[in-house]
């Protein structure tokens, strides 16, 4: 074991400070730890953030404010959540094991690295892990990359389902750190890997998530989760779909696309969105925008699959979505 050291935060104030100093933020532990005992990650400072007052969910007619150590099983089974966004019970429902999802909170979800072999596996070459030692992917099996949002550095995909619903509903996540508390847009938190996939997140090191505000309206109500993986449960996402649909008669008058399982961050499709404005609420117009939201698609021979596949997945999200206005 590698040594390191280990405080319990008292308040945000000083975990930030902290975090300034370079240590290593500890919420449930699920993915962290796993690293960890990989030695992917070897923090020489951590600081738990268990004893922190962020556990509370809120729910108002303006929308829902999660804490950021609500655990997972909090969010899924909330009434009110499940009332007004059925795609986030959904979509935390179908990722882990009922024993993950008691301890996993929505920062350490909203944070978590990629589940690629690669990364996770020491010996081999990984930009993301080490940067500037290459990408042993962009060669080797690829069956649970990317096919969006890929550079020549890094094709690792993200594998959060609970982050692919909070793109949908155009979620805002509040951090705060040293200079004080800001509100980002949700697709501002994950990063493009570009020519630098070890940059994962829009927030700096000394940053703690607060909490993640999400806002009400019809699409929210109107929502599905899809997800297809190679077992029933306790299993990543080949791709997935977080879809909303507001219905005005027989065409939509509003639509949200977002997926997983195929994108180095959670993928808005807006495009694919743009097109089903005013358009039938058909499977024809659903197939046409599938089509919009994998057009710019990169492949490799092990993952040219998802393609075809997360198409049939946002239409069948698309059509559960549309049937529930």
């Amino acid at each position: 074991m590698v040594p390191f050291t280990f405080e319990r935060a008292r308040d945000v104030g000083g975990a930030a400070h902290a975090g300034a100093t370079g240590a290593t933020f500890l919420a449930g532990g699920t993915s962290l730890v796993d690293l960890m005992k990989l030695e992917v990650m070897a923090p020489g400072h951590l600081v738990d953030l268990g004893a922190l007052k962020l556990k509370d969910i809120d729910v108002s007619p303006a929308g829902a404010t999660l804490g950021a150590l609500a655990t997972n099983t909090a969010v899924a089974t909330h009434v009110e959540l499940k009332r007004l966004f059925p795609v986030l019970s959904q979509a935390v429902l179908s990722g882990a094991s009922p024993q993950l999802r008691n301890v996993a909170t929505v920062g350490g979800n909203l944070l978590q690295r990629t589940r690629c072999a690669y990364f996770r596996d020491v010996s081999t070459a990984c930009n993301k892990r080490e940067p500037g030692a290459g990408c042993a992917a962009l060669k080797g099996w690829t069956r649970m990359h990317a096919v969006l949002g890929t550079s020549g550095h890094c094709i690792a995909a993200h594998p959060s389902d609970f982050c692919v619903a909070l793109a949908a509903l155009d979620a805002r996540v509040n951090v705060e750190g040293p200079n004080g508390r800001r509100e980002l847009a949700f697709e501002d938190l994950h990063r493009l890997p570009g020519d630098t996939p070890e940059v994962e997140f829009g927030i700096s090191l000394a940053e703690v998530i607060t909490d993640v505000f999400v806002p009400a309206s019809p699409l929210s109500v109107h929502s599905a989760y899809v997800k297809v993986r190679d077992r029933a449960s306790f299993a990543f996402a080949l791709a997935s779909c977080a879809a909303c649909v507001e219905r005005d008669a027989d065409r939509v008058a509003n639509a949200r696309i977002a997926l997983g399982g195929v994108a180095t961050k959670p993928w808005r499709a807006r495009e694919a969105e743009q097109s089903l404005h005013g358009a039938p609420a058909t499977q024809a117009s659903f197939e046409k925008a599938a089509e919009l939201a994998l057009a710019g698609a990169q492949t490799t021979p092990g993952n040219a699959f998802k393609v075809p596949l997360a198409k049939r997945v946002i239409v069948r999200a698309l059509m559960l979505a549309a049937e529930t206005t």
